[in-house]
């Protein structure tokens, strides 16, 4: 095992590059005490490893990692994004096909609402996607009860604090009336829990429908709810700006088709 901290990945991106979790699930596995590197237990993810130290997780070896794959997910209402609920209700990855690999979700949609959930093998992309640095704008389609004007909109636009949290100044657009209930369009650069709804209610205005649309280049477009549509290697690759060792192998996995 290389100690020069130098060579080699974090043992941690090593894990989230095999898809075994994101960077710090891998973090909290390897402190559980349920990794070893060269048959020696670690507890911390404070080391470097190369493509020569032999890896298990829970006693099973460490396979190479699969090429990088992102899916888009038209989320439906009534799931929450989580791997498993202390609650025992209905999880996104629970109403996946059942030939799909591994996935992680890139961020989240909370149970109520619905709309484009980017999902990955690698977790390393949904770290990279994560981050604010990467700076995606995230597109909502919002349902107000009420009859706001366009000028109700200019704390969200500004950058308002909500108890004693800071968002970043909002895209807000004042699409149409319906009824009793106003149509938004809001972009959001960072994503925080609930931001939306938690900034509408500050300006005296109720969310009772929330719909992603986009994140960054990828659109909901005209996928159905509960469907899920892979994306083609090259559109991952010219997206994200992938470095060489992101690139598809020389024989990449075939594709398997969704349940129906």
């Amino acid at each position: 095992m290389d100690k020069d901290t130098n060579k080699g990945d974090r043992i941690a991106k090593v894990l989230a590059r095999a898809g075994i979790a994101s960077r710090r699930e891998a973090e909290r596995m390897i402190e559980a005490g349920r990794v070893t590197v060269n048959g020696r237990r670690i507890d911390s993810p404070a080391l470097n490893v190369t493509p020569t130290d032999k890896i298990t997780v829970d006693g099973q070896p460490l396979a190479d990692p699969d090429p990088p794959r992102i899916w888009l997910y038209h989320k439906p209402t009534g799931l929450v994004t989580t791997a498993r609920d202390e609650k025992g209700r209905p999880t996104v990855f629970d109403n996946l096909p059942e030939d799909m690999p591994r996935v992680m979700s890139v961020g989240r949609l909370d149970l109520n609402s619905e709309g484009l959930l980017l999902l990955t093998n690698d977790g390393e992309i949904k770290r990279r996607l994560e981050l604010p640095t990467t700076g995606w704008l995230r597109k909502y389609r919002a349902r107000v009860k009420g009859a706001p004007k366009d000028e109700d909109f200019a704390p969200l636009r500004a950058g308002i604090t909500v108890e004693g949290e800071r968002f970043q100044p909002m895209e807000v657009t004042l699409d149409r009336q319906q009824g009793a209930n106003a149509w938004v369009t809001v972009g959001i650069r960072e994503g925080r829990n609930r931001e939306i709804r938690r900034a509408m209610e500050a300006v005296g205005l109720t969310v009772n429908r929330l719909i992603r649309v986009s994140y960054g280049p990828f659109r909901l477009g005209d996928l159905k709810p509960g469907a899920v549509e892979e994306l083609r290697p090259r559109v991952v690759r010219d997206q994200l700006g992938l470095d060489k060792d992101f690139q598809q192998p020389a024989k990449p996995r075939p594709k398997r088709r969704p349940r129906r």
